[in-house]
C-alpha cells in the first residue's frame, strides 16, 4: 500500500467518516480537545490504576498524568524541532536533566518518539487502548467548521489500528512488532456499554469550567512557508513546547483546586488561599495562550494584517457589559499585587464590532501588561467613553511606573523583557496586531496610558 494511505491525515479522515460537519472555530475546538483529554484521564483512566495499555498520539504527547505515563506504553509522532528543543529546555521540562536522567536517543519519558512527516498534518490525535477502554480522539475540519471526533466503536478503532500498524511497518518495523506484542499481552478488549454515554456528559461539565481563552495553535504546518524565517520558526517551536509543558500541569492544578472548592468543610482561610491559587493558574494559562497566539500571527504574511486583511470573525459586542463582568476578576487580580482598580463606563454606549470571547482574554492581558510595572499602592483606572463613531477604552494609573515600555528589551519578534521586574510579556507590536485582529486600534503614549479604539456598530 502506498505511503500516502498511511499518513496521519488519512487516519483522521478515516475516523471522521460519517461524522457530521463541525461548526467550531479554532479556539473553541481546542478547548474541546483539552476538556476531552482531562475527562479521559481523570474520570476514566486514573480511577482504574494500576492498569495496562498503550497509546499513540501526534503531534505532541496527549497524555500528561505522570502515573498514566508510567503504566502505559506510548508512541508519539512529533516534529524534529521538539527533539532538538529538549536539549535547550531540559532543565524546565519534566523528565529533563536532574529528574530521571537523560533519555536515550529517540526516547522521551513515557513514550517513544517517531518522525512526523509533512503529509501528516498538524491536528492532534490520540488512540488509547486498555482492556476496559478503547477510544480514538482527533480534531478535524476546515476553518470555521472544526470538530472534535471521538470513536468508541470496534470497527472504527480496528481500522485505525490497522492503518497505524501499516505506518509503523513502513517507518519503524521494530515499533510495529512491539505494538502487536503489546496488543496480544492485553488480551480480550471490551468497552463498557455506556462508556460513550458517560464520556460526553462529563466532558460537557468540564468544558463548562474552562473559561474562554486563546488556546494553543498547531506547531507544524503542511509545507514550509518561504516567508517565515528560520529563526522565527525555531522560536515558535520553543514557545509551543514550553507552553505545552507549563499549561498542562497548571490545568491539572486548577482542576484539583476547583474540586476542593466544592467541599463545604473548608475554613475561610483555606478557601481564600485555594481561590488565590485558582486565580493565578487562570492568569498564567491565559498569558501563555496570548503569547503563543501572537507568535502564530507572526507566521502570517504582512498582507494579512493590512486594513483589508483577514481578521477574526467580528460580531456585535456589548463592551460595557463585558467590562462590568470582568471588573471583580481584575479587582482580585490587582489586589494580590497591592494595587487598586477603578472602572468608569459612560452610560448607554452602543455595541462595538469585535469577538467577545477572545476580547475577554486580550483585555485581561492588557490590564496585566500595564499593571506589572506599577509600584505597590498605585491605582489602575480603566475607562470607556464615546469618541465619534468609535468607543475609546483607556487604561491609566495614579502611581510610579519604574519602566517605560520603550525601555523594555525585545526578545524575538513577539516578546519583551522588563529588566526592572524580570517580567516577560507581549511586545507592543504583538499586542497591536492582536487587537487589530479583534477590530481595535491600540495606541500607547510613553507608558503613561494605553488607549484602544473600537468601531461602533
Amino acid at each position: 500500500m502506498e505511503h500516502g494511505s498511511t499518513t496521519l491525515s488519512a487516519l483522521r479522515q478515516s475516523l471522521s467518516a460519517a461524522v457530521p460537519a463541525g461548526h467550531s472555530d479554532e479556539d473553541g475546538v481546542r478547548r474541546q480537545w483539552w476538556a476531552a483529554l482531562a475527562t479521559l484521564q481523570e474520570d476514566f483512566l486514573l480511577p482504574q490504576l494500576p492498569l495496562r495499555g498503550l497509546w499513540l498520539a501526534a503531534p505532541l504527547p496527549a497524555l500528561y498524568e505522570p502515573e498514566l505515563l508510567l503504566h502505559l506504553k506510548g508512541w508519539v509522532w512529533a516534529p524534529d524541532s521538539l527533539e532538538r528543543l529538549r536539549g535547550s529546555v531540559a532543565p524546565l521540562l519534566p523528565g529533563g536533566a536532574g529528574s530521571r536522567g537523560t533519555p536515550a536517543p529517540g526516547q522521551l519519558p513515557g513514550f517513544e518518539r517517531l518522525q512526523l512527516s509533512d503529509d501528516d498534518g498538524s491536528d492532534p490525535l490520540l488512540l488509547l487502548i486498555t482492556p476496559r477502554l478503547q477510544v480514538a480522539l482527533c480534531l478535524d475540519g476546515p476553518p470555521r467548521e472544526r470538530r472534535l471526533v471521538a470513536r468508541f466503536d470496534p470497527a472504527g478503532l480496528s481500522a485505525a489500528l490497522s492503518l497505524l500498524d501499516r505506518r509503523l511497518q513502513q517507518q519503524r518495523p521494530s515499533a510495529a512488532a512491539e505494538l502487536r506484542r503489546a496488543l496480544r499481552e492485553l488480551g480480550p478488549l471490551a468497552n463498557a456499554e455506556d462508556v460513550a454515554l458517560q464520556f460526553w456528559p462529563r466532558m460537557a461539565e468540564r468544558l463548562g469550567t474552562i473559561a474562554p481563552s486563546l488556546t494553543l495553535q498547531p506547531l507544524v504546518h503542511g509545507g514550509n512557508r518561504a516567508e517565515t524565517p528560520r529563526a522565527v520558526s525555531s522560536e515558535l517551536a520553543l514557545l509551543e513546547a514550553l507552553t505545552h509543558e507549563v499549561r498542562t500541569p497548571l490545568a491539572t492544578i486548577r482542576t484539583l483546586i476547583r474540586s476542593l472548592l466544592r467541599r463545604s468543610d473548608l475554613s475561610a482561610v483555606v478557601r481564600e488561599r485555594l481561590e488565590q491559587i485558582d486565580g493565578e493558574c487562570n492568569e498564567q494559562i491565559d498569558r501563555f495562550g496570548l503569547i503563543f497566539h501572537a507568535a502564530e500571527l507572526q507566521r502570517q504574511p504582512e498582507s494579512d494584517e493590512s486594513g483589508h486583511g483577514e481578521r477574526e470573525r467580528l460580531a456585535r459586542t456589548d463592551l460595557s457589559a463585558l467590562l462590568r463582568q470582568l471588573e471583580p476578576l481584575w479587582q482580585r487580580q490587582l489586589e494580590r499585587r497591592g494595587l487598586q482598580f477603578e472602572l468608569q463606563v459612560a452610560d448607554e454606549l452602543p455595541p462595538v464590532l469585535s469577538d467577545p470571547s477572545r476580547l475577554e482574554t486580550m483585555l485581561g492581558g492588557l490590564v496585566d501588561r500595564f499593571s506589572r510595572g506599577l509600584s505597590g499602592g498605585s491605582r489602575v483606572r480603566l475607562s470607556l467613553q464615546p469618541a465619534g463613531n468609535r468607543l475609546k477604552l483607556q487604561i491609566c494609573s495614579e502611581g510610579t511606573r519604574p519602566q517605560r515600555p520603550e525601555d523594555h528589551r525585545r526578545v524575538g519578534p513577539v516578546l519583551s523583557w522588563d529588566p526592572e521586574t524580570g517580567s516577560l510579556q507581549l511586545s507592543r507590536q504583538a499586542t497591536q496586531r492582536l487587537f487589530h485582529r479583534l477590530g481595535g486600534r491600540l495606541a500607547e503614549r510613553s507608558g503613561s496610558d494605553i488607549t484602544v479604539f473600537f468601531p461602533v456598530c
